[in-house]
């Protein structure tokens, strides 16, 4: 009785009324999923607005100079909140023009470190020194000008490769600029583009190799042309053939400059003056390259286990 009449023209209204009433069920649920989306960028969209900013220095101290380079950590302890504390009493101190190295495991502590030198965080006790004065009696701005820090992951943006470069220093004129990248080892490279260096970059710079991207960010430190120099782990995401190309511009961008380096690949940083292998916040061992493998110790057994 049910179907009597049922023909094909009533099947095909039949399923015609049966998705109209599912399909805002459908869009009831495809909202929901974009509410949760908003919700979860909101919450860190109003997590960076909440952020209490960085307090001035009060009556900061002229910036020596000219600067040396000589930078001291002075038994300093560190948390990034007070109740878990992950640097215990780092002491070391560096000569103007030395290049030290920081080696260990992942999460020892060598990233740490570095974040102090530019001021990010402030320290439990002890203190930073730059050329004898206490980086935390400096102007924050006047510090951090006096740093260059390459990373890991390198950040382009949609502009040249000129202008790219000269973010490092926006005063610079082309012709530091093409000089910086000359010495960088990337100026080859560069020509070989399209526009040279009229190339419009997108998209942080999909248009090139990470090895390219790691060159204009090298650049980008050269023309800046600053006393001190950060390296975080700069060539762990290239193959070794690159970074043997970048590694020679590095090694021009640090002559004369007081040079802090991270490094995973060992073979990187055995010309270091000084190599620091940081273990639970510690500083574990101390010394060259040749006073490390010696003792065969804790860096002997990190460094051969590279080969093995």
């Amino acid at each position: 009785m049910i179907t009597r009449g049922f023909d094909l023209g009533g099947l095909t209204a039949f399923l015609q009324y049966a998705r109209q009433f599912g399909r805002p069920v459908n869009e009831i649920s495809s909202q929901y999923n974009s509410l949760q989306a908003a919700l979860a960028g909101a919450e860190r969209i109003f997590a960076v607005i909440d952020t209490a900013p960085e307090s001035e220095t009060i009556d900061p101290l002229p910036m020596p100079a000219p600067i040396q380079g000589q930078v001291t950590l002075s038994h300093v302890n560190f948390g990034y909140v007070p109740e878990k504390q992950v640097l215990f009493d780092i002491d070391i101190d560096v000569k103007p023009g030395q290049k030290i190295a920081f080696v260990g495991e992942t999460g020892a502590g060598k990233s740490t470190i570095i974040n102090l030198l530019p001021r990010f965080y402030p320290l439990l006790s002890g203190d930073i020194l730059l050329d004898k004065t206490s980086i935390f009696k400096l102007d924050r701005n006047e510090l951090r000008k006096k740093l260059s820090i390459v990373f890991q992951d390198t950040h382009l943006f949609t502009d040249t490769v000129m202008e790219n470069i000269r973010y490092g220093r926006l005063t610079a004129t082309d012709d530091e600029v093409i000089a910086a990248a000359k010495l960088a080892a990337a100026d080859s490279f560069i020509m070989q583009l399209p526009q040279g260096y009229k190339t419009e970059l997108t998209n942080d710079g999909a248009n090139l190799s990470q090895g390219q991207r790691q060159l204009i960010n090298i650049a980008r430190a050269t023309v800046a042309n600053t006393p001190i120099l950060i390296l975080d782990e700069a060539t762990s995401s290239i193959d070794t053939r690159t970074e043997i190309a970048i590694q020679e511009g590095i090694d021009r961008l640090m002559q004369d400059k007081t040079s802090f380096v991270i490094a995973h690949r060992l073979s990187t940083i055995r010309n270091a003056d000084v190599i620091c292998l940081i273990e639970k916040g510690r500083i574990a061992e101390f010394g060259s390259h040749v006073e490390l493998l010696k003792p065969k110790g804790k860096y002997y057994r990190l460094y051969m286990g590279q080969f093995d």
